[in-house]
């Protein structure tokens, strides 16, 4: 383009230095064969300069012509692209929500299954508790009755005597064994007797609210020893580890959010337990550990107060979460 422009802007001025030549005035003897001859060949430059010139113009119109058609080439090149790009990006996020699917339902099959294990475990508990009280209502008479022998051989010299004499024998032989039979089932019963469930759920709950964590504790392990196949045993084991957690005891925290996960893992508490774990954890410096169970509290229970506040927290130290919606 640069070198047509330059040769175009030659010719032009070549053929206004002829025009200019052929108009200047010259005297009539001067007019001879010669300058006939110039005036043709100017013309000649000038029908030269104008077939270029429209020469070029029709090749610079062309060229802006392709210019263009490649311009738009190039425009609707860059919006297929981009519809490309939507497209991947869309079925990616689409795949990856179908894959966090299939994940929660994996999960959620899996917690299932721990709910039917421990519901199982408690069947178990329960049928051996049956089995003990069985054997409780069992044994009494029988311990009654070994208590009472000693008193046999005083009341038998009693009877080979008078009827009123029998009646004083056996008196003073009889009456110890009584007393040991009586004394015993009176201790027996006060020894096994378990305090009120709820009472003493509820009663831990409200010392723990009011800080008293000693006596708090002392009514939780209260409900998980009596009643340990219960629910209530597992939120009370969860205050356990609340109790540890908030006196910064956090290895025997993580042992009590333990036993709630592998012992109740259909309790209500269980997100909880499993957050205040992860949140353990990161403050005794373990970080993988501690990432790795606020995540995996994301993924069991997605849609939980306790899954957003693990994402929150995860966030806050530089660990990204995908949030997906189901």
């Amino acid at each position: 383009m640069k070198i047509a422009g330059t040769i175009r802007n030659r010719l032009l001025a070549a053929a206004v230095f002829a025009v200019i030549l052929a108009g200047a005035p010259v005297r009539a003897h001067a007019v001879s064969k010669e300058m006939v001859q110039l005036q043709t060949q100017v013309q000649q430059l000038l029908d030269m300069v104008q077939r270029i010139q429209s020469t070029l113009d029709t090749r610079f119109g062309v060229l802006q012509n392709l210019a263009q058609q490649t311009a738009d080439q190039a425009k609707q090149m860059g919006v297929t692209v981009n519809d490309l790009q939507q497209k991947l990006n869309t079925q990616n996020q689409e795949l990856g929500g179908k894959i966090d699917t299939v994940s929660g339902q994996v999960q959620s099959l899996n917690d299932s299954v721990d709910e039917l294990k421990t519901r199982i475990a408690k069947l178990d508990k329960t049928v051996q508790d049956l089995q003990t009280q069985l054997q409780n209502i069992q044994n009494p008479p029988a311990q009654q009755a070994g208590i009472q022998t000693p008193g046999a051989p005083n009341a038998a010299p009693g009877a080979g005597q008078a009827g009123g004499a029998m009646g004083q024998g056996s008196a003073p032989g009889a009456a110890p064994g009584s007393a040991q039979g009586s004394a015993f089932s009176a201790t027996a019963p006060a020894m096994n007797q378990a305090p009120p469930l709820k009472e003493t759920y509820q009663s831990g709950v409200r010392d723990y609210t009011a800080g008293r964590y000693q006596l708090a504790s002392s009514e939780f392990q209260d409900v998980i020893h009596f009643y340990g196949s219960d629910d209530l045993a597992g939120s009370a084991q969860f205050y356990l580890g609340e109790i540890a957690y908030q006196q910064q005891q956090y290895d025997a925290a993580v042992n009590a959010y333990n036993a709630v996960l592998e012992g109740f893992a259909g309790n209500t508490k269980a997100p909880a337990a499993q957050l205040h774990k992860g949140l353990a954890l990161l403050a005794e410096n373990k970080h993988d550990a501690g990432v790795h169970e606020l995540r995996l509290l994301v993924q069991r229970h997605p849609r939980t107060p306790e899954a957003a506040a693990a994402r929150t927290k995860l966030n806050s130290i530089g660990v990204h979460v995908v949030t997906t919606t189901k």
